[in-house]
């Protein structure tokens, strides 16, 4: 493993700007300071007039493996992720068979061991079957247990009431749940094809999945979660009303909000339709509006992506047959610094919210952080380098992007994954490898 410096960057950290290198060796963070000499045998990565930020951690993503790698698989997306500055992600369980046991788990992790640049972890999904399962986890070893309380994958659906409330009961481990009231939904999409026929409009989306549908499910989440004493974190906030369920610095019941939610509204459907249909629906631009405001607040605690792709094939089917989700991995960075640009955030926010929580919340050891004897997960931006979207430039699988035609004012130079050079200049470095993810979480 060679040992790097980086000089010459501004280092944006537990909430602050500083003109410090940083000294890499054993995959470690060893030192940071000011004008450091350069080893003998040690790699320079000049960053002058660029930042320098901990890689980011995306605790939601769709790798599709095993089962549906026709999508994507965990090598081309891990690919995706370090190209766009993500170093750790922690991928969900609705995979063919779906990831409902502790086996199914060492399964992903050995794919990963061998094919990812980017460091791992898998949530263990939750079912109307498997709660025994759920309870017998072990807290270390994931990155918590996922909870669809309302968006049909396969047998993930939980909708009894005895089994969510024995999820809440004895998961031990954080919960982090998708809300949507499926019955509410079902209702709304049969309206909808009363009134359409078949040709419901993609912009008809946000109605269908509608923000009544959110707010109840979420609203039963942090119930349960308060009754049961859990420790439970809702992903992909889409509307205002939900905004009201959290507070800022609440460290057992979190929120978090995605970068398309943050960036995209319903006027949005009319240009890019089913590029941009995703569970939960992108809503009203006041409710965007909304949920920018509360990052900033911090009833927001994480940033992510849902990244979650789709064959360009399958996504130019009619509204029912259209899938939802949408590939995002390999511009979130660069679209968070877009906020940044238009005084949405700042750069030391956008570091709070997508490195420090999420390895905060997650009781991920010793990453998230720019700090000495950490891991080294390092992305270098250049502020003064633009990216324009191309099909031919992306790396994941499915090979198309729902940002067609936009130039973003950043770019990413450079990536570190675990003191490993993963991407630099627009190319990856396919020898370096990710690592597991390690948890200092006991059970609750």
């Amino acid at each position: 493993m060679t040992d790097l410096l980086i000089s010459g960057g501004t280092l944006v950290n537990e909430g602050q700007k500083t003109e410090n290198d940083l000294l890499i060796r054993n995959g470690r963070i060893e030192s940071i300071g000011p004008v450091m000499p350069k080893p003998a045998n040690c790699q320079v990565i000049d960053a002058t007039g660029k930042l320098v930020l901990p890689g980011l951690i995306d605790d939601q993503v769709h790798f599709r493996e095993p089962g549906l790698t026709h999508k994507a698989c965990i090598q081309t997306e891990a690919q995706a992720a370090v190209a766009g500055g993500v170093t750790t992600f922690f991928e969900m369980p609705n995979v063919s068979p779906p990831t409902l046991s502790m086996e199914r788990i060492e399964e992903k992790c050995a794919i990963a061991n061998q094919d990812s640049l980017a460091n791992y972890a898998f949530f263990l999904g939750a079912s109307n079957e498997n709660l025994e399962n759920v309870k017998s986890a072990d807290p270390a070893l994931i990155a918590g247990i996922k909870v669809f309380m309302g968006s049909s994958t396969g047998n993930m659906l939980v909708d009894e009431e005895t089994v969510l409330e024995g999820i809440f009961q004895h998961a031990p481990t954080i919960i982090a749940t998708h809300c949507e009231d499926t019955p509410m939904i079902l209702e709304n999409e049969k309206l909808a094809r009363h009134k359409h026929g078949a040709n419901v409009p993609f912009s008809e989306h946000g109605n269908i999945r509608s923000r009544e549908a959110c707010l109840k499910s979420s609203s039963m989440a942090v119930e349960l979660a308060k009754r049961e004493g859990a420790k439970l974190h809702v992903l992909h906030i889409t509307t205002e009303e939900e905004l009201q369920l959290f507070e800022s610095g609440h460290d057992r019941i979190t929120a978090e909000a995605c970068v398309h939610h943050l960036w995209f509204e319903e006027q949005s459907y009319a240009t890019l339709g089913s590029l941009i249909k995703c569970n939960p629906a992108i809503k009203k631009g006041s409710d965007r509006d909304a949920i920018r405001r509360a990052v900033v607040d911090g009833r927001i605690s994480i940033l992510a992506t849902d990244h979650a792709p789709h064959t360009w094939e399958e996504k130019q089917g009619t509204y029912f047959n259209a899938p939802s989700g949408l590939p995002l991995l390999q511009h979130t960075l660069l679209l968070m610094l877009e906020m940044c640009e238009q005084k949405c955030f700042t750069p030391e926010l956008i570091v709070e919210r997508a490195c420090h929580t999420p390895a905060l919340l997650f009781q991920v050891e010793e990453r998230g952080f720019l700090r000495e004897g950490y891991w080294a997960d390092v992305v270098v931006v250049d502020p003064e380098g633009k990216t324009s979207v191309k099909d031919t430039e992306l790396f994941s699988k499915c090979g198309w992007s729902p940002f067609p035609h936009l130039t973003f004012t950043n770019s990413i130079e450079t990536t570190i994954v675990s003191g490993q050079v993963a991407y630099h200049q627009g190319k990856l470095q396919m020898d370096c490898r990710g690592q597991r993810a390690q948890f200092s979480k006991n059970r609750r």
